[in-house]
């Protein structure tokens, strides 16, 4: 069989970065023992990769879903596992914040309470003075 070239398969795609990317990845996975779609005649990874796209045993689509979970970091689990982690924090801050607004409410109450304490104790304390007075001047 004549060998194939990137020429035979650049029409699949839109631009030759495109072609060689998707090639190069099932050219990999070919390595790493996946079973080719073509008979392999002998042939190396690369050009099997090529054969299979020209041939389009496998669609374009599969191909390029391929090469994107491929490179894809997080996968749509971690994503709505990671978006439930943030919501949850989200709302174990409000929940939070809530509290502190409360207990600040209760500080300042307690704050107001204690000034008018101290307002009341010094009236006391003069009241104390002057009966004091009043009872060193009866003597």
């Amino acid at each position: 069989m004549a060998r194939i070239t990137v020429e035979d398969c650049i029409d699949k795609f839109p631009s030759r970065f495109e072609l060689v990317l998707i090639a190069s990845n099932r050219a990999r996975k070919l390595f790493t023992g996946e079973k080719p779609t073509v008979e392999i005649d002998n042939d190396k990874n690369t050009v099997i990769a090529l054969r299979e796209i020209a041939e389009e045993t496998q669609t374009i689509e599969e191909l390029k879903n391929s090469l994107i979970e491929e490179y894809q970091v997080n996968t749509f689990a971690e994503d709505e596992e990671i978006n439930e982690i943030e919501n949850n924090s989200e709302d174990n801050q409000s929940e939070e914040n809530i509290e502190n607004i409360l207990e600040e409410d209760t500080v300042a109450k307690n704050d107001k309470s204690l000034d008018e304490m101290e307002i009341e104790n010094p009236q006391d304390s003069s009241q104390n003075l002057s009966d004091d007075n009043k009872d060193q001047e009866i003597q």
